[in-house]
């Protein structure tokens, strides 16, 4: 934002020097001096045309800023999301890891044996390889998204 300031005032010090100038055109043109009067005229149109690409540098730098603001709150968007799809995800698994410790445990101090209870494979591996391949989901959806950056 600071250089399309800078270029809006250098805009209006062309401005400014473009009226000095019409004036010393004006003034060469009552003395009769035409050759002064042209480079002059010459001059004040310079200075018109360099406000004009000032300004119109000025409004790119401005488009750009917008641009860079408008990426910068989608990534923020993305970023949040990310976050949020995390931590979902390691809600649900922690859980279950926690739950598999805590049956196994229980059924130490009761002196049973768990395998013999529940189905074969059934102890925490079919949640484990699920979230390992959301996980592995969510790897690729994030490379992905920083490849479009």
């Amino acid at each position: 934002m600071f250089a399309a300031k800078e270029l809006q005032r250098n805009a209006k010090k062309c401005d400014k020097e473009e009226k000095v100038e019409k004036a010393k055109v004006k003034k060469a043109i009552q003395k009769g001096n035409m050759e002064v009067a042209r480079i002059h005229a010459e001059n004040a149109i310079r200075q018109k045309n360099q406000s004009v690409n000032f300004l119109r540098m000025s409004a790119r730098i401005s488009a750009l800023m917008d641009k860079f603001e408008h990426q910068f709150e989608t990534l923020d968007v993305q970023t949040a999301q990310m976050e949020d799809t995390m931590s979902s995800t390691t809600t649900l698994t922690t859980p279950q890891n926690q739950v598999d410790s805590l049956l196994h445990e229980m059924a130490d101090e009761a002196g049973l044996d768990l395998n013999m209870e529940l189905p074969q494979g059934q102890t925490g591996s079919v949640g484990t390889s699920v979230a390992s391949a959301e996980q592995d989901e969510l790897s690729q959806r994030l490379a992905k998204l920083r490849d479009q950056m």
